[in-house]
């Protein structure tokens, strides 16, 4: 009776050998192709300027429109860098690190590894997106190590795009740029659309399947195509090396001078959460503002304060942590200018209205995520790329009878969907775990395509 279950072993190993082989080749050959993301950059230059003068705009209406471009985002740069620098600076207190080294010790199965990561990054993700950048990676990271202590198989770049996917869901959690500059009184499409609460967009019942949705869809693709030789982190030394160096940084007990004393004494950033908070009850009490990014990066700036309890270890963690912002410090303002391209010459128009013919209540969110996804490829700025395409998604969706916010939440998911093909924020999330972003880049590509269908399917079908 066991002679059948041979053949049927063998036939599944070599399955599942071939699935292993092909991700890997896929892998590699995207690694061969892709480019860097200030090469990509250029390129990308190159293609809009082409088109630009080719559908009738002049050499100086070009060049204008760069001009103006080019330094449009640096209050965005700005809160942007804060966003990420502060997400890295609170992943590198004391607390985060215990949280994140006791779950990645949990899970006994390879399943229990992705599901387990997966569902830390989303929360995390949901929470703030700079904190996921920089504790998604390092879940990875030590997910990846603990699994190799117990020999448990799993492919660290494989995990580490699987994380990388699953900070998607900021794009309907609490630091939503789009979502939160509608929720401010006087903003840019206020005599369109009015102010839109929260309550119609992130927390829409069709955002709300979103986010509970995608990640369990995630683990489970993850899961069925983890490649069947997976590549452990001990083969990436540079990464396994962070969490010898998290374990390994102690505090001095010398007694070295009055100004290093003051620089461990708590008192001084005491006194400037009390600061923070004052400006925090003026923004919200007396002023009546609603969330924003401002109020958002201040509250947690409040919370790095407190929990790294003295100035030197924030500042320790602050001059880490810009390490890796050096893509969003130089090539937002490369974006800035070819989105300046597209909002300043006939390109935007153009582009918005190749489909506007063929828009309907059934097609509108899966071509308006379309959209979003050429566009953001160009511009990776959920915030841009909402001032760029606003007036085009919201005029369209009310002339054919949707909400402004089905609009805003589908060109989310093409938003979402461009920062997952383009290799921008990957070299971000490459320069926390210090490996090569080709790597897993690739892996990426598939993840991204599951979040582009069940986004369009969630806004086309779930109330909004």
């Amino acid at each position: 009776m066991k002679q059948p279950d041979s053949p049927t072993s063998s036939e599944n190993e070599k399955i599942r050998s071939a699935r292993g082989s092909w991700l890997t080749r896929y892998s590699q050959l995207i690694a061969k192709f892709v480019p860097d993301a200030l090469s990509t950059a250029v390129f990308m230059l190159i293609l809009i300027v082409i088109i630009a003068l080719s559908v009738g705009n002049t050499l100086t209406a070009t060049v204008d429109a760069w001009y103006q471009g080019l330094w449009m985002l640096l209050p965005f740069t700005m809160q942007m860098t804060l966003i990420l620098v502060l997400g890295s600076v609170m992943a590198a207190t004391p607390l985060f690190k215990k949280i994140i080294t006791s779950i990645s010790r949990r899970p006994q199965t390879t399943t229990q590894v992705i599901a387990l990561s997966v569902l830390f990054v989303s929360i995390v993700s949901y929470l703030n997106w700079g904190l996921a950048l920089t504790l998604g990676p390092l879940a990875a990271i030590h997910f990846s190590n603990q699994a190799e202590i117990k020999k448990i198989p799993v492919d660290f770049p494989f995990l580490l795009a699987a994380n990388v996917a699953a900070i998607s869901v900021w794009q309907f959690g609490l630091s939503a740029s789009g979502p939160l500059m509608m929720t401010t009184p006087g903003h840019f499409l206020e005599t369109v659309t009015g102010v839109m609460p929260l309550r119609s967009t992130i927390w829409s019942p069709a955002a709300i399947f979103l986010v509970i949705v995608f990640p369990v869809a995630l683990t489970i693709t993850a899961r069925l195509l983890m490649p069947n030789k997976p590549k452990p982190i001990s083969m990436f030394p540079e990464s396994q090396k962070l969490i010898q160096e998290v374990s390994s940084q102690k505090e001095s007990n010398e007694e070295i001078s009055f100004s290093v004393r003051v620089e461990h004494n708590y008192l001084i950033p005491l006194v400037l959460c009390v600061a923070l908070l004052g400006w925090l009850y003026y923004h919200f009490r007396v002023k009546g503002m609603s969330l924003d990014i401002n109020s958002l990066n201040t509250f947690f700036l409040l919370l790095c304060l407190l929990l790294h309890k003295n100035v030197h270890n924030f500042s320790r963690a602050v001059e880490g942590a810009v390490v890796a912002c050096w893509p969003i410090l130089i090539l937002y303002h490369f974006y800035a200018g070819i989105a300046g391209l597209i909002q300043f010459t006939s390109v935007g128009p153009i582009l918005a209205d190749i489909f506007t013919p063929i828009s309907t209540n059934w097609t509108f969110p899966f071509f308006t995520a379309v959209a979003g996804t050429l566009v953001a490829i160009f511009v990776p700025s959920s915030g841009g790329q909402w001032a760029i395409q606003g007036f085009v998604t919201t005029t369209l969706a009310k002339a054919i009878g949707l909400t402004p916010q089905r609009g805003m939440l589908a060109l989310g998911v093409g938003d979402q969907m461009g920062n997952l093909i383009s290799p921008f924020w990957y070299v971000i999330m490459a320069k926390v775990v210090r490996m090569d972003f080709k790597v897993f880049y690739g892996y990426g590509l598939i993840f991204a395509l599951l979040w582009f269908l069940l986004g369009v399917i969630a806004f086309t079908f779930i109330p909004c």
